[in-house]
């Protein structure tokens, strides 16, 4: 009986590599010098939320120090003590960067890979990108929400332990005891609103204030918080 040997790739039509673009919103640390008064800023940080930036990408901006490759390397290392990870440097050039360390970076946010299919004898037409986000359930523990083009308003509350993280305004409709973050791509302009406010931290454009900070008598009360210069107020909203 004769056999017949098939040849693999005579039989199987082999799938092109699928590229796939994402995109994430990094923290931004740009260290000033005294290097080691600015880590101690980072101490009392971690002190008041202790595991804060675990597993958040970070970006290191070197832009406004100059410092030499052993101190980047002894920065880098500092800052992995603390837990946080670095996932590129940018504000340097590529010689001061040795090749264990991360990846030099540019740019900003990154964009989608996409190979759009058009179809013959039809326009393309370019849907406009959201400018908001509704939430119509709470905002579980653990949960991170990030939303950099515009709005996030939710219809509940935020639990502790999750995070609200917003190009620009944020609108809780319930409790807030969860972190907030507005702003985040330098509008300054930026508010926060919640029904009642219990945040473990509240910031707008980089400028942030924890529950520490708060006034005692803003403790369950309808809030607003904005920025009034290089300063983050919070008042109630009645």
């Amino acid at each position: 009986m004769d056999t017949k040997v098939l040849d693999p790739k005579s039989e199987l039509t082999r799938q092109p590599v699928r590229l796939r673009g994402r995109s994430y919103v990094a923290f931004v640390f740009a260290p000033s010098v005294p290097i080691v008064d600015w880590l101690s800023e980072i101490d009392e940080t971690l002190a008041r939320s202790p595991g804060f930036f675990v597993g958040k990408p970070v970006v290191l901006d070197l832009a406004a120090v100059d410092i030499s490759r052993p101190a980047i390397s002894h920065l880098l290392l500092s800052l992995e003590q603390r837990g946080i990870r670095v996932l590129g440097i940018e504000g340097v050039a590529a010689a001061a960067l040795a090749p264990n360390m991360p990846p030099l970076l540019s740019g900003g946010r990154s964009c989608a890979v996409t190979q759009p299919r058009e179809q013959k004898g039809e326009a393309k037409a370019e849907a406009a990108p959201p400018t908001s986000l509704l939430l119509d359930s709470p905002v579980r523990s653990g949960q991170s929400i990030i939303f950099p083009e515009g709005d996030v308003t939710v219809v509940g509350s935020v639990s502790s332990g999750a995070e609200i993280v917003a190009g620009g305004s944020i609108h809780i409709y319930g409790t807030l005891r969860g972190r907030a973050m507005a702003g985040i791509n330098g509008n300054s302009a930026a508010r926060i609103y919640c029904q009642k406010i219990e945040a473990e931290l509240l910031a707008i454009d980089g400028f942030y204030r924890t529950a520490e900070e708060f006034d005692a008598a803003l403790r369950n009360r309808p809030a607003q918080a904005w920025l009034e210069g290089e300063t983050l107020r919070i008042t109630p909203l009645n």
